[in-house]
């Protein structure tokens, strides 16, 4: 029984550290290749940088996410309460024609772009440590991260980050 205790306690203290909130993007996941609906590729750094000076809000998503769906009309309600802020929407579906039908089919409004190695691999996912989708990140307008894990569109620390 004191051996599955200490496991527990071990597991947990790996999982909590790896959740800790960053305030900054490390070099790796910056350089991460993303492509837009057009096929052009850039990287992580380049479209936030194309942000500078403005609050972005980050939804990690994937056009076979059940509650990526659920959360859109959230995002979209965000979206009219803060028009200022610029969405970004990155995709981790791996069929870049699924996520390309996604954006149309479910209207989905803001900047599209797309992680083709899926949300197992890469660089800007591992530094997320995305286990799970949808995600929400906000940067603020001097490219620090603001928020950097949320897991439901209605979390009121989106409002806050947006607010700030």
């Amino acid at each position: 029984m004191f051996k599955k205790i200490i496991v527990l306690v071990f597991v947990s203290f790996l999982t909590s550290c790896s959740l800790e909130a960053q305030s900054e993007f490390s070099e790796k996941a910056l350089n991460e290749k993303v492509y837009n609906l057009n096929d052009e590729v850039s990287t992580f750094k380049e479209v936030i940088n194309l942000h500078k000076g403005k609050k972005i809000f980050i939804d990690v998503w994937a056009s076979w996410c059940r509650d990526c769906l659920v959360g859109m009309p959230k995002v979209k309600e965000l979206q009219k309460e803060f028009p200022e802020v610029v969405y970004l929407f990155l995709s981790v579906d791996e069929k870049k024609d699924s996520w390309k039908r996604g954006v149309k089919r479910y209207d989905v409004i803001g900047e599209h772009y797309n992680l083709p190695q899926g949300m197992k691999k890469g660089d800007l996912v591992n530094f997320l440590n995305l286990n799970w989708i949808p995600r929400y990140v906000v940067v603020d307008e001097n490219g620090k991260i603001a928020l950097f894990n949320a897991t439901d569109a209605s979390d009121e620390n989106i409002i806050e980050a947006l607010k700030e």
